[in-house]
């Protein structure tokens, strides 16, 4: 049957999307394994992150660049705690929204908003890129953050067109107790009972190079992966892989960046693998 996985022992690693993943990979007949690689909690301190919706909320930002949709969830979680969102949710309204991608404009349509600008790269650089054609002169930019990422260059590429640039980072990752089951996974992949691995955002390759490294086992991981057909979800993931040594040998199909696409790709190229 046409994009079927029967029998394919995919591995996925956690992401706040996870169950959806897995729910689709199953509804294909695909056997999943799930590494869980890091939770994701609030910033440890919420003043700094309050203080920037007070800024916000008091005086909307000329141009607001969303580049997670996790980020504005947190944040509207966080102001909800502490007296309701309206002035946020107003707030936001006010501003020329960007978004990094479509997980931003997702979150927004969840308020009933929209982005006016949506990425085609959804990376810093891509921001950056898309920015560039704006004139930003004088102009007052809000900037959501994400974590383990270095945003300097985002930043001053902002800064050096004349913008006043006011950056928020919501969230942490906290990974620490989830190095077992990544070297777990590891094993698996480099004993061969795993089909693919699924990847669907830069971090989880960094996670997963990190946790290597840190237990002396580098040199596994990349015999694992020559081993494993690895499944990206886009060019941002890819480009990852590659900076990193690795190589993505399934891609979806006329740049479709998303799930289901990365799951048809996954069940045309596992097919191709099982009859050759």
């Amino acid at each position: 049957m046409a994009e079927r996985l029967d029998g394919n022992r995919i591995l996925i690693l956690e992401t706040r999307e996870e169950a959806q993943f897995s729910r689709l990979l199953k509804e294909k007949g695909a056997d999943v394994r799930q590494c869980p690689m890091f939770t994701i909690e609030d910033a440890p301190d919420p003043k700094p992150v309050l203080d920037w919706i007070a800024r916000f909320t008091a005086n909307p930002f000329d141009d607001l660049v969303l580049m997670t949709g996790e980020g504005l969830r947190r944040m509207l979680k966080l102001v909800r705690q502490h007296g309701g969102d309206t002035e946020m949710v107003e707030a936001i309204a006010k501003s020329r929204k960007f978004a990094r991608g479509p997980k931003p404009g997702k979150a927004l349509r969840e308020i009933g908003l929209a982005p006016d600008v949506t990425t085609e790269k959804p990376t810093s650089e891509g921001i950056a890129e898309m920015l560039a054609t704006y004139d930003l002169k004088g102009r007052r930019v809000g900037l959501q953050l994400y974590p383990e990422k270095d945003h300097a260059a985002l930043i001053g590429a902002i800064e050096a067109q004349g913008a006043v640039v006011d950056t928020v980072l919501p969230y942490v990752y906290d990974s620490k107790a989830a190095d077992t089951n990544i070297l777990a996974a590891i094993d698996e992949m480099e004993s061969g009972r795993i089909d693919a691995i699924a990847l669907t955002s830069s971090g989880q390759v960094r996670r997963l190079v990190d946790a290597a490294r840190a237990h002396g086992r580098e040199d596994q991981l990349r015999n694992a992966l020559a081993k494993t057909p690895i499944a990206s979800v886009g060019p941002v993931v890819s480009d990852e892989l590659v900076a990193y040594g690795f190589r993505a040998s399934i891609t979806p199909a006329e740049d479709a960046f998303f799930m289901r696409p990365l799951i048809s790709a996954m069940s045309v190229a596992l097919a191709r693998n099982s009859a050759s």
